[in-house]
């Protein structure tokens, strides 16, 4: 992808939600599949996050299995730095020590990582590459949605490129530039082409055309705490 990607088509008003995105109850049901250790060491644990299992508990009784509490079985000095959708696979990253939260917390917080996505998405771009500029803040009447809001969102830019086109579907590679929640799903619902198996965002077709979300966090690039290089971390996709 080209440093400065097309501009890609102005993003769609959101609009009233569909009755079929609207009506789709939740359900949490999360994998027996473990969390994978990709790396340890005296400052970081990288995790591969199954999709289906939230990152942190809910507050629900029935919400606490996820990947912390699974973590601090054997690593009880863990601690959350950042976290992905619950239907999201992939990268995710722990510390292990104080100086490396708050070393990691300040990559995240400044946007000095490198983060790639992999997605199939419904319909296929009439570009090859492109950019989504589109602010995002909580649709409160309808949360745990996100929405689209060029007066009041904070600023979301989200790049993109084409892998793979297959028959109506097509493999995203995808290059968050900023780190909103639901961001990926929200921007690539926004220009008609939902991720599928997406339960929030995705019309009937696209939600039925996978058995899952197809959104993963395939690799994650960031300074390590203990010297300031650069290390990259990568989960195989998936699907």
């Amino acid at each position: 992808m080209s440093d400065t990607p097309p501009q890609n088509n102005a993003p769609m008003d959101n609009g009233p939600i569909p009755t079929d995105v609207a009506e789709r109850p939740f359900v949490y049901s999360p994998p027996a599949t473990p969390v994978r250790v990709i790396h340890k060491d005296d400052h970081l644990l990288v995790l591969a996050k199954p999709s289906g299992l939230l990152s942190v508990p809910g507050r629900p009784e029935e919400h606490f299995d996820s990947l912390k509490t699974r973590v601090l079985k054997d690593y009880p000095d863990a601690t959350i730095v950042h976290r992905l959708d619950m239907d999201t696979s992939g990268v995710i990253v722990m510390a292990c020590t104080r100086a490396a939260h708050r070393h990691l917390g300040l990559q995240f917080e400044k946007r000095k990582l490198r983060k790639s996505y992999i997605a199939r998405v419904w319909g296929t771009p009439a570009e090859d590459e492109g950019r989504v500029i589109a602010p995002m803040r909580f649709d409160w009447p309808n949360r745990p949605k996100q929405m689209i809001d060029f007066e009041e969102g904070r600023e979301a830019i989200t790049d993109w490129e084409i892998m793979e086109r297959e028959e109506g579907i097509t493999r995203l590679r995808l290059k968050p530039h900023t780190g909103r929640s639901h961001q990926l799903r929200v921007h690539l619902m926004s220009i008609g082409h939902p991720i599928l198996g997406d339960t929030l965002y995705a019309h009937d077709d696209a939600l039925h055309a996978a058995n899952r979300l197809q959104l993963h966090s395939e690799t994650l690039r960031l300074r390590h705490p203990k010297d300031g290089s650069w290390v990259t971390f990568t989960d195989p996709c998936p699907f």
